[in-house]
């Protein structure tokens, strides 16, 4: 056993080893005894260079954050209109507005995709919230010449505002003609679903009456009134082919002449109108939730729409309005249309999803859908809105009332 070095005055060494550089901590003196750190604070090189390594990756990862601007653009956008505190508003200047809500909006209606309910809504909503509602009595029309289009812009942009403008009647570029582009809103359904909703009633109108189709075509014939769906479709008749079937993609995507060619230009340029200058689309088949967000968006528009459409008044009214003697194609036929109408499928597929997304974003629930070998598609009832569970309609009732309290 080693013997404990000894002190010269007595004791044992406090340092066995040497005395560190520069000698003994001051106030220690040289005989006292060194104190040892606690075991938490001891740590070796490693330790640090993963502590540092962290703490970089934090850092970086802060920044790529910030860089890519935080929370979705379109979020954010719609915050600060709405009033609310974002990012933006503490480290950007403040958005320069006329009035503090859109005072200047167009739903280019698509045809047989719910319009005449809205609109229906809308008449109610104008006189309710003072409102300018501007409608128009051509209905096929959808395509305008240059002129035709200056013409129109003129005269929405000197209507009296607030005003909301509709129309069927493909997108308009306000800020082609120089003028200041407004807030688009629009609804679309399954395509399937839409083109038969049009073929029917075409022949045999709505629930309103069935008289009233003879005056929307009253030079079709006999025979071709009361042609079948299926041989419509499987012999190739020119209602049921391209590009005839290229019927929503043009309302997205304006006035070009490429717009009216089913193709990628067209696809892409719908989609890219979508993101920068729609501020919702929606899809017919989750109607109720289309309103709901409408409501949140544009309150001094549509601010109570959802009790509006639930009253059964209006809903007996709104049923009359739905497409009778529908009959469904046989599978092989659908399977046909689906292929001729693919770009309209992923059109459809893409606002589904950004719809989708945007309802997570708020809270509200989206059906689960699985997966098909042929498009879903459904053919509606006069009672085709299914009414919401009773905790849903709660949970929809709750999360209105908290988005007003923000």
């Amino acid at each position: 056993m080693k013997k404990q070095q000894q002190h010269p005055g007595g004791g044992a060494d406090p340092w066995p080893h040497g005395a560190p550089v520069g000698g003994a901590p001051a106030g220690l003196g040289g005989w006292k005894r060194r104190v040892s750190l606690p075991p938490f604070l001891r740590f070796s090189l490693r330790d640090y260079g993963f502590c540092m390594a962290t703490l970089l990756v934090f850092c970086l990862g802060s920044l790529f954050y910030q860089l890519s601007g935080g929370p979705p653009r379109f979020l954010l956008d719609l915050r600060q209109y709405l009033g609310n505190s974002t990012y933006l508003d503490d480290h950007g200047p403040p958005p320069s507005r006329v009035l503090p809500f859109p005072s200047q909006v167009v739903y280019n209606r698509v045809g047989k995709c719910g319009s005449r309910t809205v609109v229906l809504l809308l008449r109610i909503l104008s006189e309710k919230h003072g409102f300018n509602l501007v409608t128009s009595d051509i209905h096929n029309k959808t395509r305008l010449t240059k002129n035709e289009q200056m013409e129109l812009i003129k005269n929405i942009s000197t209507a009296e505002q607030p005003y909301l403008f509709t129309r069927h009647v493909h997108f308009l570029n306000f800020s082609r003609f120089g003028g200041d582009q407004p807030v688009y809103i629009n609804i679309i359904r399954d395509p399937v679903s839409r083109f038969l909703s049009n073929y029917f009633f075409r022949r045999f109108g709505d629930w309103r009456g069935e008289q009233n189709h003879m005056i929307r075509t009253p030079s079709m014939r006999q025979e071709e009134r009361y042609l079948d769906i299926n041989e419509c479709i499987l012999e190739n008749y020119p209602e049921c082919s391209n590009p005839r079937l290229f019927y929503i993609i043009p309302y997205f995507c304006g006035q070009h002449p490429r717009c009216r060619e089913p193709g990628e230009w067209a696809l892409e340029r719908a989609k890219l109108n979508v993101n920068e200058n729609f501020l919702l689309v929606g899809i017919l088949e989750e109607l109720e939730d289309v309103l709901l967000l409408l409501e949140r968006f544009l309150p001094h528009y549509f601010k109570g729409v959802l009790s509006i459409y639930k009253d059964p008044e209006h809903r007996k009214l709104g049923n009359m309005t739905v497409t009778v003697k529908k009959t469904v194609p046989s599978p092989e036929a659908v399977q046909i249309l689906y292929q001729r109408m693919r770009y309209e499928y992923q059109f459809y597929h893409y606002v589904k999803e950004q719809f989708h997304l945007l309802k997570r974003k708020f809270g509200l629930k989206s059906p689960v859908s699985r997966a098909a070998l042929r498009p879903q598609f459904f053919i509606p009832t006069p009672l085709e809105t299914q009414e919401p569970t009773d905790d849903e309609e709660q949970d929809d009732e709750k999360w209105l009332e908290d988005i007003y309290k923000r």
